[in-house]
């Protein structure tokens, strides 16, 4: 019996955008699927373009990621070498933000696509001065914020070192969290394939 494919929606009324992330989704995870060897790599680029602050707006990777976490449920695809790549990957886009906030301050927000959303910088400012480093580590798992945190922690010039610890705790723990999620998901497709 050939393991069930994640599906990440199965309602009509979905936005044409949720089905676009979905379609793309699918194709990076079957690519995989068939190219297993490309996985860390890929991987490792999808992460960093999901955390640098210009290519997260435009490339949702996240559902690609849980999409690796049901190939790894499915003993596909080995979990240590894909999570360290996801980690390694954020970690980078994020540090790169960092530097680019720290050269350009605040004329980055006039650099498209950024310039499309002019409340992300004003609502990263703010979350990061209620929070300081710790809004480095829970503005990852928001997908706005993941955009322009670490953008504001540059233009504020946050110790390096600070934001580094920070940065790559999140990375390891929030590339965790989502390939975990997609295992559990396959588990549960499998799990429901079998009953049915």
């Amino acid at each position: 019996m050939a393991p069930a494919r994640l599906k990440l929606g199965g309602h009509a009324s979905r936005s044409p955008m949720f089905q676009a992330i979905e379609a793309y989704s699918q194709q990076i995870v079957e690519f995989i699927r068939m190219n297993q060897v490309w996985a860390a790599p890929i991987v490792a680029l999808l992460a960093f373009g999901e955390s640098l602050a210009f290519i997260s707006l435009l490339l949702p990777a996240w559902a690609a990621l849980v999409g690796m976490g049901a190939l790894i449920s499915a003993g596909e695809i080995n979990f240590w070498p894909v999570w360290a790549a996801a980690a390694i990957g954020a970690a980078l886009g994020d540090w790169l933000s960092y530097w680019i906030g720290r050269k350009l301050e605040y004329t980055v927000q006039n650099i498209w696509p950024l310039s499309r959303h002019p409340e992300l910088i004003p609502k990263g400012e703010a979350f990061m001065h209620k929070w300081g480093a710790a809004g480095i580590f829970i503005g990852r798992f928001f997908g706005p914020l993941r955009a322009s945190v670490p953008l504001v922690a540059g233009i504020f010039d946050m110790p390096f070192w600070r934001f580094q610890i920070a940065n790559f705790t999140s990375a390891f723990v929030w590339a965790a969290v989502l390939l975990t999620l997609g295992d559990v998901v396959g588990k549960l497709v499998r799990w429901m394939w079998v009953l049915s």
